[in-house]
């Protein structure tokens, strides 16, 4: 337990991160699940070196770093799955950030209360529409609106979607007309998420004439070269020369999916 206590510790806001990343654990039992697996595959990565390097009389210090090892990386492996479910979280919310606030906006302006409209935006199928039945749920139990809004803006994973409660919140607050700060704080998105557009258009541009050069005319030159150099120097070419110029072809067509998938701008559709 001292060595729990210790790791948790040395996770800065970890009851918070699992809480925004709906992950329902707490941190003590998040902890010592991720410190078990971690132990289990350091073991075995481990114990199955020291059977095939002790055969072949190596030092068996190697199976005790490797074990070591496996066992921090897959630590940090999942400590890092907490960052990773609250940026797909986020991404998914911001998808649909100005749709919800839009359509807050328009329920506002035509004299709804904002309980009401909060409900109405609730029934849309999408991550921000979910957010908001959160929020619902702490006010059906009893939690006033206003708390209801600060607390949700406390734990949520998008910064879009934090900005609109936080200015709800604050109009509420101070006892001032929703729909004004709504609608700047909605024009600001907007803008944020042209400007995003615009960078993207440049950084695809750049990409695609790298990805031509590095995954088209390259490799298709290349190995058209090295098929005339080898018939000229009478190298034997068989298939797995082949198959590993092919793989390598795969992994660079895989890194430049990546870059380009994860390069594109989440936008509102």
């Amino acid at each position: 337990m001292g060595l729990i206590e210790f790791l948790i510790s040395n996770q800065k806001f970890l009851k918070k991160r699992l809480r925004i990343a709906q992950i329902k654990e707490d941190p003590k039992d998040y902890v010592k699940k991720a410190l078990k697996n971690a132990l289990t595959m350091g073991f075995g990565v481990g114990a199955g070196a020291f059977f095939l390097l002790a055969q072949k009389e190596v030092n068996l210090v190697i199976p005790l770093v490797a074990a070591i090892f496996v066992t921090l990386y897959m630590y940090n492996i999942s400590m890092k799955k907490i960052d990773v479910a609250i940026t797909k979280r986020a991404r998914a919310i911001d998808a649909k950030v100005l749709f919800a606030g839009r359509f807050l906006l328009v329920k506002l302006n035509s004299g709804k209360p904002l309980i009401t409209a909060i409900e109405e935006a609730a029934r849309e199928d999408n991550a921000a529409s979910d957010y908001l039945k959160e929020i619902l749920r702490e006010v059906n139990l009893g939690t006033p609106i206003e708390q209801a809004l600060e607390k949700s803006t406390e734990y949520c994973p998008s910064e879009y979607l934090k900005k609109i409660l936080f200015q709800i919140s604050n109009a509420l607050r101070i006892g001032v007309d929703v729909t004004n700060f709504l609608q700047a704080i909605l024009d600001e998105i907007s803008d944020e998420q042209l400007n995003q557009i615009l960078r993207y258009g440049k950084k695809l541009s750049s990409l695609s004439m790298f990805y031509m050069l590095a995954a088209v005319i390259v490799p298709s030159l290349g190995m058209t070269l090295f098929v005339v150099v080898a018939s000229l120097i009478s190298l034997d070419l068989n298939m797995t020369a082949f198959g590993i110029i092919i793989g390598l072809l795969l992994v660079v067509q895989f890194i430049f999916i990546t870059l380009f998938k994860s390069s594109r701008p989440i936008m509102d559709v």
